[in-house]
């Protein structure tokens, strides 16, 4: 399988971006998450994943947010869980294999199941959006460090477990099983947005 560069993911999100503003949101944050993963990938116990596929998610998983954005060039929050599966839709279209097009769709929070759908009535169609692979798992885990919120964020551990608690214990606990699995990062290293981490 030929995964595509850095440079070929920068050139997908100016397609698809429809301002330079949505473009530089969103692709800074997948910057930022792919810093983050590649500073986890340097333990030992991590040299067995495929660096060039967790880069590539990194660089790709937030590109469904694009399709969210209205003619006036306001995102659309009530919809925004559905960013995942717009992301692989968009992915699919430019003829991506399969493995690439689901870290799109299934790093939302820590894993959405068909249960979560049916009982919050989520806008999505009834299914397990589950990281799977150990690549899949480190691209979700290191999302959840950063927000593109405005200001953008970073969210320590122990923060992200907190914001998480509202959806369920069960929730805290599949975070804390990537957090055993994958370690903390330190989100005081330099990361691409413009000089260095927001986050003491």
């Amino acid at each position: 399988m030929r995964i595509p560069g850095p440079e070929e993911i920068r050139a997908l999100h100016e397609k698809h971006a429809p301002t330079a503003e949505a473009f530089a949101l969103v692709h800074t944050h997948c910057e930022i998450v792919w810093s983050i993963a590649e500073q986890l990938l340097s333990a030992p116990h991590l040299a067995h994943l495929d660096a060039d596929l967790v880069r590539a998610g990194c660089l790709l998983h937030d590109i469904g947010v694009y399709r969210l954005y209205g003619h006036d060039g306001r995102l659309d929050h009530a919809n925004y869980i559905r960013h995942g599966l717009l992301g692989q839709e968009i992915l699919e279209k430019e003829g991506l294999p399969e493995v690439l097009c689901r870290f799109c769709s299934h790093h939302t929070g820590v894993g959405l199941t068909r249960h979560d759908i049916t009982s919050q009535n989520l806008p999505l169609p009834p299914g397990d959006y589950l990281a799977v692979t150990a690549e899949e798992r480190l691209v979700m885990y290191a999302d959840k460090f950063h927000s593109k919120s405005r200001p953008s964020a970073f969210l320590s551990p122990d923060e992200y477990a907190a914001h998480v608690r509202r959806f369920g214990e069960d929730k805290v606990t599949a975070f804390q099983s990537l957090r055993t699995e994958f370690g903390d990062p330190d989100l005081g290293r330099p990361v691409p947005c413009g000089g260095v981490s927001v986050h003491p």
